[in-house]
């Protein structure tokens, strides 16, 4: 591994969770994480870039609360929209455009709110 490559960049998040079989359902069927348990207090998550975990926590992030937005990025954001609804999510902010792209944000089982943004419409780049 060259260790250039990853200095100073995101490495690793964290979020709370409360219930992790619920979590990890969500995930699996909205994002196709794949998930290790470390035990009653952590999971840890590998989304094919990023890794993370989930902590045993009732506090909830959220940017009501001041708590950074994780974005996650997808080619077909409606598509998306539509796998995270139908995985249990709920939406926190409908689908709105921006200069760059395109997205929406959710509140996943445990209510931490995430987004999912894409620079495609529909899963096509745009000319």
């Amino acid at each position: 591994m060259n260790r250039e490559n990853i200095d100073q960049k995101l490495d690793y998040i964290e979020l709370p969770a409360a219930d992790f079989d619920a979590i990890e359902r969500f995930y699996r069927k909205a994002f196709d994480w794949h998930f290790t348990d470390y035990g009653p207090e952590y999971r840890a998550f590998h989304d094919h870039k990023l890794d993370g975990g989930f902590y045993q926590s009732a506090l909830i992030s959220s940017t009501e609360n001041g708590a950074a937005l994780v974005i996650i990025y997808a080619l077909d954001l409606t598509s998306t929209y539509q796998r995270v609804v139908a995985a249990g999510g709920t939406i926190s902010r409908e689908i709105f455009s921006f200069p760059g792209g395109r997205r929406f944000q959710f509140r996943d089982p445990h209510g931490n709110e995430l987004g999912v943004w894409s620079d495609q419409i529909d899963g096509v780049a745009p000319q």
